[in-house]
């Protein structure tokens, strides 16, 4: 597989546009770890390898165990090994991400009010959207994943 394009280079701007809200995101308050833990999520949903590959390795980086990130995909049966916060998120981003067959029903929301204030649920369905719009530009354009690159070598 080899990259169609460089959208960063194509549209400078509205790559540019997305790293803003990414930098918001990134100062919105939200733990860094949760944040991350969503992105792996809406990830897999849409299978972009890109985007697992460096949600892991950002991950990795701030210290989450291989045993919590094993379970990701499994967070419903992994008992405590995710935060009341984490699993909220988490059952967020993927009824957010599959919008079209969820519809996002109101038990989804309330679920999702009983751990997140209104700025914080806001701001997490930010991090949802950005993170499925990151994929659909990966995974549309063929971004290699840097596990790829490094097996080339």
């Amino acid at each position: 597989m080899s990259q169609r394009l460089d959208y960063t280079k194509v549209s400078p701007a509205g790559a540019t546009a997305i790293g803003q809200l990414y930098g918001y995101v990134s100062h919105s308050g939200l733990e860094p770890i949760l944040v991350d833990l969503v992105y792996l999520r809406v990830s897999q949903i849409n299978g972009c390898a890109y985007c697992l590959d460096m949600h892991t390795r950002d991950l990795i980086k701030k210290g989450v165990t291989i045993d919590k990130l094993a379970l990701v995909q499994a967070w419903r049966e992994a008992g405590p090994v995710f935060t009341d916060r984490e699993r909220a998120a988490l059952g967020w981003a993927e009824t957010v991400t599959r919008v079209a067959d969820t519809g996002v029903p109101d038990a989804d929301y309330q679920a999702a009010t009983l751990v997140f204030a209104e700025k914080e649920l806001v701001d997490l369905t930010f991090a949802i959207g950005l993170m499925n719009t990151y994929n659909r530009l990966a995974i549309s354009f063929r971004n290699m994943p840097e596990a790829s690159r490094r097996a080339q070598q």
